[in-house]
């Protein structure tokens, strides 16, 4: 039982880390990247089947058109609306927005970031164009867009396709300062568009690289969506299918994300995507939703969608629809744990901070600071569980000379010198467990908040992404192409301390503990070297509190010698074992008379 005390802290610590260098790795599996390229290979003959039945059934259109006289555009035409923060171009073929660049953001090299413009995007339904035949919207021409400014300052932009006895309109209405385009779907002779009412939407996006590491991009790109009240995502798998009511779907990447939402909700559908697995492409991946709505049977149908294409931001997505702001990812799944601490202690206490000092490098400072004062309490009593287990280490010695390899005897002796001495060998361990969570909970805020995008700090030019003091020439498995400091200042500290807390372990005879200072950074090294700046940068401002508080505690707070003159007190009180204590020893106990039989029996 020597062992349970810091080093058990570390341990847990060690744990903590390789699960999360699995989690890592697992991301690359080959058995994934398989999947991921047949996949690949079934979309793009999907998508040659789907651009045939799209020109068959546009030839079909135009010759029905044709045949009722309506005068109707063959030639493409572009439309720009902006605001404050979005300039909008839209197209009359389908009638919808063909890209969208955000004003206020750049991608890694400098050029506006937008969302859409390739040519696997696009949003298209089907409609009949009589004789049993239907046509795609996206493959047909609406008339040019015209632009009515409101009385609100908000912009309205109309497409009119007239069709046999009716007509099709698009309005889509952009707000000033605001990432949501309302888009309302006006059909007269819905009756004769549409087959008892079935509206067949299909929505294909691809996601581009906008950040420098566009394979760290890729693993935090995924697909949200609201289904029947709850919120959900998919990241490794490759398909899903919704049962029930959808009211948006989002492809989100690490900053940035498109989403369709609609009022009413869709009934059903599915989305399913491939993750593009070249490291030479900006591509990240190629999604496809098939989404279906119920209109009313009649002449006249409206259905009510909006368009999201913005910042992954907290505050703002929070203000579109419900749970979208659940595509910040806070904490999910097996982390899912942290999202409180994210949002009730670490987005607050990190705003305040930002309210009032300029650098965030330093906010992220003053962030964990807070948080060391928060577990201060805890902290203490961790070391001072440590100074009183180091007092015990010349008996702890006496002890190991004298039961030698018996290890069964050493842990029993070892359990009722720690009940005397009224020591708890679990005494640091909860300090230490407590920063596991903490660490995950800045882990998602770090890697999801766009706030720290771009922002520079001492040598590091991007804060929501790994700092370069070195660039291979070539890849090195782990580490990637290159070295950051951050990471090597967060692996010396945590060395630091790993050596410190040596020192106060009361057992040193494990000869495995004595790898520990070297395992743990060196493993760190593999998993630091591509986190975001602002994580190694918290990481390393932490240690350094670490080693601050350790010396002065240990030096300057804890009397050692009222630590002996209280355990020689507790050794002559009375004491009365748990039925816990009982148990334990009768094991022991029981154990020792088995191992005694075995060797009585080999002789």
């Amino acid at each position: 039982m020597g062992s349970m005390d810091r080093n058990t802290v570390i341990g847990f610590i060690l744990l903590a880390a390789l699960l999360f260098l699995y989690l890592f790795l697992s991301t690359r599996s080959s058995q994934e990247l398989q999947q991921q390229q047949m996949a690949r290979q079934d979309s793009i003959a999907a998508q040659k089947r789907h651009q045939d039945s799209l020109r068959i059934a546009n030839d079909t259109t135009r010759a029905a058109i044709k045949d009722s006289n309506v005068v109707v555009p063959v030639k493409e035409e572009t439309l720009t609306v902006e605001n404050d923060v979005l300039k909008v171009t839209f197209t009359n073929k389908g009638g919808q927005p063909a890209k969208v660049e955000l004003k206020n953001y750049k991608s890694f090299d400098s050029t506006p970031v937008v969302l859409g413009g390739k040519a696997f995007d696009g949003i298209t339904y089907s409609v009949n164009s009589g004789q049993g035949q239907s046509s795609q919207i996206s493959e047909l021409f609406f008339t040019p867009g015209s632009v009515t400014k409101n009385a609100d300052n908000s912009q309205t932009v109309a497409f009119n396709l007239p069709v046999t006895g009716g007509n099709i309109v698009h309005q889509f209405t952009i707000k000033p300062g605001s990432y949501l385009v309302d888009w309302n779907i006006q059909m007269n002779g819905a009756d004769r568009l549409l087959t008892q009412g079935n509206f067949n939407l299909i929505w294909q996006s691809q996601p581009e690289q906008h950040e420098k590491d566009v394979v760290y991009e890729r693993q935090h790109t995924n697909i949200c969506f609201y289904e029947d009240g709850d919120f959900d995502y998919i990241m490794s798998k490759t398909s899903k299918k919704f049962e029930k009511p959808v009211q948006w779907v989002s492809v989100a990447q690490q900053f940035f994300n498109i989403t369709l939402i609609n009022k009413s909700g869709f009934s059903s559908g599915d989305v399913s995507w491939v993750k593009e697995t070249s490291d030479t492409s900006r591509n990240l991946a190629r999604t496809t939703a098939n989404l279906q709505a119920k209109l009313p049977i009649g002449a006249m149908a409206t259905l009510p969608l909006q368009l999201y294409y913005g910042p992954n931001e907290y505050k703002i997505l929070k203000e579109q629809a419900l749970e979208m702001d659940k595509i910040v990812n806070l904490g999910r799944d097996f982390y899912a744990f942290v999202r409180p601490i994210n949002k009730y202690i670490v987005m607050p206490v990190f705003g305040f901070f930002n309210s009032f000092v300029g650098s965030l490098g330093l906010v992220i400072a003053l962030l964990t600071i807070f948080i060391r004062l928060l577990t201060s309490p805890l902290v203490y009593s961790s070391y001072l569980s440590g100074a009183r287990m180091k007092a015990l280490r010349p008996e702890i010695s006496k002890l190991r000379e004298k039961y030698g390899s018996d290890q069964q005897a050493m842990g029993m002796e070892q359990m009722k010198l720690f009940r005397e001495a009224g020591v708890s060998p679990l005494g640091g361990c909860l300090p230490a467990l407590l920063q596991i969570p903490i660490f995950f909970a800045l882990y998602s805020f770090f890697n999801s908040n766009i706030i720290l995008r771009g922002v520079p700090f001492l040598w590091a030019d991007d804060l929501s992404s790994y700092d370069v003091i070195v660039k291979f020439p070539f890849y090195v498995w782990g580490l990637g192409s290159h070295l950051s400091l951050f990471t090597l200042l967060a692996i010396a500290t945590s060395f630091a301390i790993q050596l410190y807390s040596m020192n106060m372990t009361p057992d040193q005879s494990n000869p495995a503990l004595k790898y520990m200072p070297y395992i743990f950074p060196f493993i760190l090294l593999f998993i630091f070297n591509s986190l975001p700046s602002a994580l190694t940068w918290y990481y390393t401002v932490s240690n350094v509190i670490t080693l601050i508080l350790q010396f002065v505690i240990n030096n300057y707070i804890i009397d050692h010698d009222k630590i002996l003159a209280k355990i020689e007190e507790n050794r002559r009180k009375p004491k009365t074992k748990s039925k816990w204590q009982e148990r334990l020893e009768q094991m022991q106990e029981a154990q020792k008379k088995v191992e005694a039989s075995k060797k009585s029996g080999k002789r």
